[in-house]
């Protein structure tokens, strides 16, 4: 029998007997694992038998979480890390090699931003596209092109790439394909579906949900032929052609850099994964209802978000996912102050965090987008009185009211 997208995770611990008849995999702290046959030990270094050979490589709690992320993915198998960002890191370290070409969003979240140009000084070549277009990628596309790398929807903008347009092109291309599904989750989308070769997620956002843990995860949708991607060392040719794009991502990402996700924060992020669906389905319309009325409000200019008709890839993301998300982003009207407005607001809490049960907002160029500069930021459209909004849980018209009040007071 095939369960639900809920119903899988639930009961993901329990496929393998646990100890003391726990319903979840419970924390292991340990850092080194003994074994009474050496050869043993040997054999799981060279990864020709499961298990654990150092805390740095995973453990048995990091390993539950492992599985959970590769049934929501749809995978073949997953490594989790310490960030998002070193999920991010990691898959370009143990990857590419001086000299490759990478095609990447120009829309990107401004950290990763941030590490994409600092690896365009360190060997690897990147190019930023507009994505909404998958031609604008494959104008891009060079003889030296390994990868190329897109968001689901952009943050803070809410820009939708043309996510299976590009996938059709990277199969063509024999390119690796990864997809950054962390403003979406894989409840509202699996890029599998579009032929994309590793998708990450920053577990500390939707799939965590309780802004209580930092984590990271790559998984491998197995749609890619590693056979055919040169980078592969001899050394993790050991396993299944399948497995070794994974099998190096552990080896020479999770292994060689230390990001490694400790048992306490895996926990925490297995047992937040649970309620994914039904946190994401509220969020969701939360945020509809919410964008409606911020587009009707005279003191508000414009509204970014994938669920309004007027949004340029509205089309587009209603065929993509099965909501909208939770994300958005909104401009005041000229004259009144975002920080006046945010400080009138009793209920959405001023953060810079996404993905949490409670409602956040941020002020976009005078936070996270302000070491770009003027310039740059007007290039990407972040005006100065733009407001990012990681829309909660909580009642609707609880919600609607904040808002209502804060702006009738501006």
């Amino acid at each position: 029998m095939s369960n639900g997208f809920t119903t899988s995770i639930l009961h993901s611990d329990l496929e393998a007997p646990i100890e003391h008849y726990s319903v979840h995999k419970p924390m292991h702290a340990a850092v080194a694992f003994g074994y009474p046959d050496s050869r043993e030990l040997a054999r799981v270094f060279k990864g020709e038998a499961a298990g654990y050979a150092y805390g740095r490589q995973g453990n048995p709690t990091t390993a539950a979480l492992e599985s959970k992320v590769s049934k929501m993915e749809a995978g073949i198998g997953t490594v989790c890390f310490s960030t998002g960002m070193a999920a991010i890191a990691s898959v370009f370290v143990a990857l590419l090699r001086g000299g490759d070409h990478v095609v990447s969003s120009s829309y990107l979240f401004g950290n990763t931003n941030s590490l994409f140009g600092t690896f365009n000084t360190q060997g690897y070549e990147i190019t930023f596209v507009d994505p909404t277009d998958a031609q604008n990628v494959a104008r891009a596309i060079k003889p030296n092109t390994r990868m190329v790398f897109v968001e689901t929807i952009a943050n803070p903008r809410t820009q939708v790439a043309d996510l299976a347009g590009i996938g059709a092109l990277c199969a063509k291309h024999n390119l690796i394909y990864v997809v950054d599904n962390t403003m979406t989750s894989p409840y509202l989308y699996r890029p599998k579906r579009d032929q994309a070769s590793l998708v990450i997620n920053s577990l500390t956002k939707y799939i965590g949900g309780h802004g209580n843990a930092l984590g990271g995860s790559v998984t491998d949708t197995g749609h890619y032929d590693w056979t055919k991607f040169p980078n592969i060392y001899d050394n993790y040719k050991n396993v299944k052609p399948v497995m070794w794009g994974i099998q190096q991502i552990r080896k020479k990402g999770l292994r060689d850099i230390g990001a490694t996700l400790a048992a306490e924060p895996a926990h925490r992020l297995a047992t937040g994964a649970e309620t994914l669906a039904l946190r994401m389905e509220k969020a969701s319309g939360n945020a509809l209802a919410l964008a409606r009325f911020l587009a009707a409000h005279p003191k508000v200019t414009q509204v970014f978000y994938p669920g309004l008709e007027d949004h340029p890839q509205h089309a587009l993301a209603a065929k993509l996912f099965k909501r909208f998300g939770a994300l958005m982003s909104f401009e005041l009207a000229g004259g009144i102050d975002c920080f006046d407005f945010l400080n009138r607001l009793e209920l959405v809490i001023s953060s810079s965090h996404l993905g949490d049960n409670r409602t956040l907002a941020i002020p976009i160029a005078q936070t996270i987008y302000w070491e770009m500069g003027a310039a740059r930021r007007a290039e990407m459209g972040i005006a100065e009185s733009l407001i990012r909004l990681s829309i909660g849980i909580e009642d609707e018209e609880d919600l609607i009211g904040d808002f209502r009040q804060a702006l009738d007071k501006s």
